[in-house]
């Protein structure tokens, strides 16, 4: 595994440095954390060795930006975060291509023009043990081994995309343990919790959501006041008994929710500090996401650029994106989801934030036994979103096949991972489209 991919990545370099140094190489990158680190490891690492650079952050579908780019004028493109899934088109682009992906593939040998960095092409588990932002942080090392100061941006990656649910491993651990040991990277074992005093970090607490507590002012005041603790109180000001006594709290009632055993050890759990970014790495990729997918795709990239001015402009953004969030899962708490033999599916407004939505459902609200989909009606075309859990993925889920399959009988396209997924397809073929994901799912969970 380690070989392997060693020794694409010293290909990925080669085909680099090949290219003159008064060469723009384009980058094109996904929007969401793992996505806008990925582009700032490229970028940076690009930049370091003496190029200029164009960057681009694309939403799904990839479809009509990936048209604007086969216009232009490149002599190479890196994609990271994505490309494994629009291969053929990136094949008929008249330059040459770098792909750095963790999803599913549709194929693994390409044209000569096209170099495939996937994950899952040598050994290494897409769903679980290596991202976008890792992949680009081996890339960006057989360029120049001075990058590995970029280990960072990479285990924020990894960490926006929630592989450090159930532990970091496999490539990602080698790249964690590394950040560590090089002094890039400090752990400690704590509690997700940040904002300008306790009452705030409550109230905005969207991942992970507390049931009657999160978005609930009432709730809030009700329970400080039980604990005996000042609800204006900064966070960093609590001593260590009340810390203990409010985690104990919290557990307790996500434990009582039936929230699964996976995700209740991601609430206490070992956190990574950067003294580069001057931050906690969960809480970064928090705030990269909240500027891909809250509209503000630039700010995120500036924030992995070192941008100092940029981090107070995403903590503003990220009041308004959360609490969109916020708004969405207590309307969804009271109104309730619909259901299909195999899977739950509500409706949504934004298809930026459906699978943010979602996410956050099927780990806080939902039982564990179906998988849940967001639908975003947008011109003539709907955008879904879906999750599952491991313990879905243990029993045969697998959703990246079930929406590229449903997809595809429709004319449209869809992918992704086992676990998580989306799709695109015209907006008069919803219930066809629906019916067809339920037989899919049907026959997994059957063989």
């Amino acid at each position: 595994m380690a070989d392997e991919l060693t020794e694409i990545v010293e290909k990925a370099s080669e085909i680099i440095t090949s290219i003159p140094k008064s060469t723009k190489i384009r980058v094109i990158s996904h929007y969401d954390a793992d996505g806008i680190t990925s582009a700032a490891i490229n970028c940076t690492a690009l930049y370091r060795a003496g190029y200029d650079f164009h960057v681009t952050l694309m939403r799904n579908p990839f479809d009509k930006g990936l048209a604007r780019v086969s216009k232009e004028e490149n002599d190479l493109i890196i994609f990271s975060d994505m490309g494994s899934g629009q291969i053929e088109t990136i094949e008929k682009m008249d330059c040459k291509a770098i792909i750095i992906d963790h999803h599913q593939y549709l194929k693994k040998k390409t044209s000569d023009n096209v170099l495939q960095i996937n994950a899952n092409l040598y050994g290494i588990n897409g769903n679980y043990e290596a991202c976008g932002a890792t992949l680009s942080y081996a890339v960006a090392k057989a360029l120049d081994s001075k990058n590995i100061d970029l280990v960072y941006l990479a285990i924020a990656g990894a960490t926006g995309d929630k592989q450090y649910i159930g532990g970091f491993r496999g490539y990602n651990k080698s790249v964690l343990d590394e950040g560590i040991k090089n002094r890039f990277l400090i752990e400690n074992i704590g509690l997700k919790l940040y904002g300008k005093s306790l009452f705030d970090a409550l109230f905005n607490s969207i991942d992970p959501y507390y049931p009657g507590l999160s978005g609930d002012e009432k709730g809030i005041l009700e329970l400080l006041k039980k604990l005996n603790i000042d609800s204006d109180i900064k966070v960093e000001n609590l001593d260590s008994n009340r810390i203990k006594q409010l985690q104990s709290y919290l557990m307790l009632q996500l434990v009582k929710r039936g929230c699964e055993k996976n995700i209740l050890e991601t609430i206490i759990r070992p956190r990574f500090w950067s003294d580069i970014l001057n931050s906690e790495l969960e809480r970064f990729a928090d705030l990269l996401d909240s500027c891909g997918k809250g509209g503000h795709r630039g700010l995120g990239l500036e924030l992995c650029m070192g941008d100092k001015q940029a981090f107070s402009e995403a903590i503003e953004l990220e009041k308004e994106y959360k609490q969109k969030i916020l708004n969405e899962l207590l309307r969804l708490e009271k109104d309730g989801f619909m259901e299909k033999k195999r899977f739950r599916y509500f409706y949504s407004e934004e298809s930026s934030l459906g699978g943010v939505i979602g996410g956050i459902a099927t780990n806080f609200i939902l039982d564990k036994e179906k998988p849940l989909l967001s639908i975003v009606k947008k011109d003539d075309e709907i955008h879904i979103s879906c999750r599952g859990n491991q313990y879905l993925v243990s029993k045969g889920l697998d959703l990246g096949l079930a929406m590229n399959e449903a997809a595809k009988k429709l004319s449209g396209h869809g992918g992704g991972h086992k676990i998580a997924a989306g799709a695109t397809i015209e907006s008069d073929k919803e219930e066809i489209f629906l019916e067809s994901v339920n037989d899919i799912i049907n026959n997994q969970f059957e063989e």
